[in-house]
């Protein structure tokens, strides 16, 4: 390999070894067990999960509907759902039938949604044993059948013409449902306990990024490949 340019070449050759360097103690499991990649990826799914908190506002929207009934039929994926599905239902307070793989849920929509939304609470502050221990069946698995009964019973509610009461189950499944469960087992951080520590994480990936990118360019500007605007032909 020629080298046209020692200074350009060395500098760049430095900043990769010294970018290889750092990569490696990303990669090394010395933080807490963990390597760097593991510790900021389970700091922002903290943040992430104390950003997504939205239970006490949806319950708000929920109280607004108690004593307002609805009725909706909904058609589980498969048939073995049924059973189970049904057993919550009837713990949820209202009044179900089933015909095949059918359920048709009816009763007073407030007090339906507040059980889903005291489910995803416990869900949501990592107490899984008190869903599993109420329903006799694993809490992921509960939770997993709530968002399909939702889901599916939004599309059929939007169907039968009955927005408003589409809007609050998506909102219950949405917001609740779905950042319970997935977020179940992690500890939440709020963004201003952790500002420091995050910002100071940005400005490096950031900052190593560049760095990279900065020795490839002096040591490719070193062996005298290097990038010119192209001439403009001009014609005659």
């Amino acid at each position: 390999m020629l080298v046209r340019n020692k200074k350009t070449f060395s500098m760049g050759f430095l900043l990769a070894i010294s970018f290889l360097v750092v990569l490696f103690l990303i990669v090394a499991p010395i933080y807490d067990g963990k390597n760097g990649l593991n510790f900021s990826d389970d700091l922002f799914n903290k943040l992430a999960k104390g950003s997504s908190y939205f239970i006490p506002k949806i319950q708000k929207s929920v109280d607004g509907y108690v004593g307002k009934s609805f009725s909706v039929t909904v058609k589980m994926d498969k048939a073995e759902q049924v059973e189970p599905a049904t057993k919550m239902l009837l713990a949820a307070g209202v009044q179900v039938g089933t015909k095949g793989s059918e359920i048709t849920i009816s009763g007073d929509l407030g007090q339906f949604a507040s059980r889903i939304l005291k489910d995803s609470d416990a869900m949501y502050h990592n107490k899984g044993s008190e869903i599993a221990t109420a329903y006799g069946m694993n809490e992921k698995e509960v939770m997993r059948l709530w968002w399909s009964i939702l889901s599916k019973a939004d599309k059929q509610l939007k169907k039968d013409k009955k927005i408003e009461e589409a809007k609050l189950v998506s909102e219950v499944n949405k917001k609740t449902v779905e950042p319970a469960y997935n977020f179940y087992g992690i500890d939440a951080q709020k963004v201003i306990d952790k500002a420091g520590l995050m910002t100071s994480l940005l400005v490096f990936y950031v900052l190593y990024t560049m760095w990279w990118g900065y020795a490839i360019f002096y040591m490719f500007d070193g062996i005298g490949l290097s990038m010119k605007k192209a001439k403009v032909k001009k014609e005659v």
